[in-house]
């Protein structure tokens, strides 16, 4: 159970057990319930806007050329500012992409499957990561879950955290949806290393991938996703708050999946190379139907992360 999920359970109401005993029965902090961080003021908002199209654009920068990036822009601003927000961010200098996750020390990691491997049918490769998201006036982050061969988005969450469990709902949605891949990619971000979603992985048998240090093209379907998804999308409608941002990108994995064609995919949409049907015939598809009543079915149970 998620500590979200924990948290639920609390009642202040219950007159036979007190509220310190229900925490510590439920392993949940009492300290934790009552903090609320300090939100990052306005000014540095507007820089880590700055950063994340920047780094979109020119992943291989660091803190020196980032802090040099910004002050040509007249931002008022230092090394040690910078460095602060790109690691708030999940960027970090010395790796030659964005890192929106942080490798555990104490977690297992995998060998890289996929050096020189082809691929030539859907379900073979699954890949993920998770993104910087710009609002207004704040920011969230976003995961989503991709087929390789057809480039179809599977799964995705939004969140104002960037923690396990939004990750390990995109999985758990994905594999629910879509069945299991023969491999799963993703870095060496402690989200993807965690027992909860190692596990569920190990469990259903699945070959882990995961991409070395410094390699920013081992996980290249989604890097451009990424630059697809803020491009079009994210940095057009200025999203406000994280509820419209989650409306506006369901719009657009939507459109993403079932018309957007690729020049990869000799100009078909992932949803025809996925399921191997023209546009026409998609909707008429059992694994179609199965999912989308497998989304209705769930409509009222989906967690919310904000």
């Amino acid at each position: 159970m998620s500590p979200k999920d924990r948290k639920k359970l609390l009642d202040k109401e219950d007159k036979t057990m007190s509220f310190r005993k229900q925490c510590e029965i439920l392993e949940i902090s009492r300290a934790g319930l009552y903090y609320k961080p300090k939100a990052e003021s306005k000014y540095n908002i507007e820089l880590m806007h700055m950063i994340d199209k920047e780094y979109t654009d020119h992943p291989n920068m660091g803190v020196p050329s980032m802090t040099s990036f910004l002050r040509n822009q007249g931002r008022k601003c230092g090394p040690k500012r910078v460095r602060r927000l790109m690691r708030l961010m999940g960027l970090e200098a010395i790796y030659p992409k964005p890192r929106t996750t942080i490798p555990n020390k104490q977690h297992k990691v995998y060998p890289y499957l996929l050096e020189d491997v082809e691929i030539t049918r859907p379900n073979q490769v699954w890949s993920t990561d998770i993104t910087y998201i710009r609002l207004k006036h704040g920011f969230a982050y976003l995961v989503a879950i991709m087929d390789w061969y057809s480039r179809k988005v599977l799964s995705w969450r939004l969140s104002n955290t960037i923690d396990t469990w939004f990750c390990c709902e995109a999985l758990d949605e994905a594999l629910l949806f879509y069945g299991m891949p023969e491999i799963f990619n993703s870095d060496q971000g402690s989200q993807f290393t965690s027992n909860e979603f190692i596990g569920r992985l190990t469990g259903k048998h699945i070959s882990i991938s995961m991409t070395g240090k410094g390699r920013a093209l081992d996980n290249v379907f989604v890097e451009r996703l990424w630059w697809t998804v803020k491009y079009n999308d994210v940095y057009i409608k200025g999203y406000e708050t994280v509820k419209e941002a989650q409306a506006g990108l369901k719009e657009f994995f939507e459109y993403y999946n079932e018309r957007r064609g690729h020049s990869s995919l000799d100009g078909k949409c992932p949803d025809m190379v996925y399921y191997g049907k023209s546009y026409q015939q998609i909707n008429s598809c059992p694994q179609r139907k199965r999912k989308v009543s497998k989304e209705k079915e769930m409509a009222t149970a989906t967690t919310s992360y904000f």
